[in-house]
């Protein structure tokens, strides 16, 4: 299939701005052209955007993302070094897994302190947070 920018953008659930932003930005390869100009994208094109904002969302920076696009992309200029990137990151996901297991743990035990009736001026959340 192919798109043009409004509705690959409304596909890819962004604006078109983010489109032009990620060519831009090199993570998007600039689209072929129809004969009276307008920019083309395919399903591949949608699969590349969600993934990119996947990784976003995941906490992934956009240059981190370009890194990991030259994998997919055969670009030896950012594989090199792959190796360490990787690990480095490896890295810092397993710190986070680690906080966010330790939010966890806070917060199963706060809202076990809570009251039934969550009331909020009862709820010992805010104090157990305040004075533990």
């Amino acid at each position: 299939m192919c798109y043009r920018i409004g509705v690959f953008a409304e596909r890819c659930g962004v604006n078109k701005e983010t489109i032009r932003y990620y060519e831009q930005k090199a993570l998007l390869k600039e689209p072929s052209r129809t004969n009276a100009g307008y920019r083309i994208y395919s399903d591949n094109d949608v699969k590349r955007v969600k993934f990119i904002k996947r990784l976003q969302d995941l906490g992934f920076s956009l240059s981190e993302i370009y890194k990991l696009l030259g994998v997919v992309d055969n670009d030896e200029v950012r594989c090199k070094n792959i190796f360490e990137f990787v690990s480095k990151k490896e890295m810092e996901i397993l710190e986070q897994i680690a906080d966010l297991k330790r939010i966890e743990s806070m917060l199963k035990d706060l809202k076990s302190r809570c009251p039934d009736q969550k009331v909020l001026h009862q709820c010992p959340i805010i104090e157990s947070l305040i004075f533990d």
